[in-house]
């Protein structure tokens, strides 16, 4: 893909879809600084990333702790001199972590504030870190990953849901207040991806109810979201600006 030679990027998060996504940035020649709860994780995307033709470096990073937020960012900048773009797209998506996440009445608060740290805090602090350098460079680009289930309304899941549609109010207010600085603040909102954590946390019966209500006849790949994450930080997409691309099958249809 153009417009991504030499573009510095910093992915929180490393699971299926950060893979997916580091292959086209990779091949494009892009180099990422991958941070993950799991540094065995990053250092895999990394590689994907290395094999389609970029570089990069892997570092352990709980999203949810600023200093460790902070120390990926030091580090993309002391060893690449910038940041052009972030591609958020870490969860809190643990097998007994989404158990716990049920509904407003049930839920326990613990439960509820991991999952705000890890995917809304987490996604500020982020932010808070890596716009200051790109907005120094010129600007950049900031991806950040919603899900359908902010527009599906969901009858469990409220904490993963509340929290996803509070990135859809942040991706706005960093595209209003740093449009002018440069920044691109946009969000990909995916439907049900075939990720090896999808198929270990859904039941096939659920995903085969899901395709039933899905125009597309197929569930969505990682390689889906990933172009389209890696079209969202080239500079292909220089005016797009404060959107959600539902990449989903034409599930929901958002006008």
């Amino acid at each position: 893909m153009d417009g991504l030679k030499d573009k510095v990027i910093v992915f929180a998060g490393a699971g299926g879809l950060a893979a997916a996504t580091a292959g086209y940035l990779g091949a494009g020649g892009a180099k990422l600084i991958v941070g993950d709860i799991s540094e065995a994780a990053a250092e895999r995307t990394v590689q994907v990333a290395r094999e389609a033709g970029g570089e990069g470096l892997a570092i352990a990073l709980d999203i949810s702790n600023e200093d460790q937020v902070k120390r990926q960012i030091d580090l993309a900048v002391k060893e690449y001199g910038r940041i052009d773009g972030l591609f958020n797209v870490a969860a809190n998506i643990h097998p007994d972590e989404v158990a716990r996440d049920t509904n407003v009445i049930d839920i326990e608060l613990s439960a509820w504030q991991r999952t705000i740290d890890v995917n809304l805090t987490g996604y500020l602090l982020t932010l808070k870190h890596a716009l200051p350098h790109m907005i120094a460079g010129g600007g950049g680009s900031v991806v950040n990953t919603l899900s359908g289930a902010v527009y599906a309304g969901m009858p469990d899941k409220v904490a993963y849901s509340v929290t996803k549609a509070g990135i859809g109010a942040l991706i706005r207010h960093v595209a209003r207040r740093y449009g002018k600085d440069g920044v691109r603040s946009n969000g990909v909102a995916p439907g049900l991806v075939l990720t090896e954590a999808t198929k270990l946390n859904l039941p096939e019966e659920f995903r085969d109810m899901i395709l039933t209500g899905t125009p597309s006849p197929r569930h969505g790949k990682p390689e889906d979201i990933g172009a389209t994450v890696a079209f969202l930080l080239s500079d292909l997409s220089e005016w797009v600006n404060g959107q959600v691309l539902c990449v989903d099958g034409g599930t929901s249809m958002r006008p």
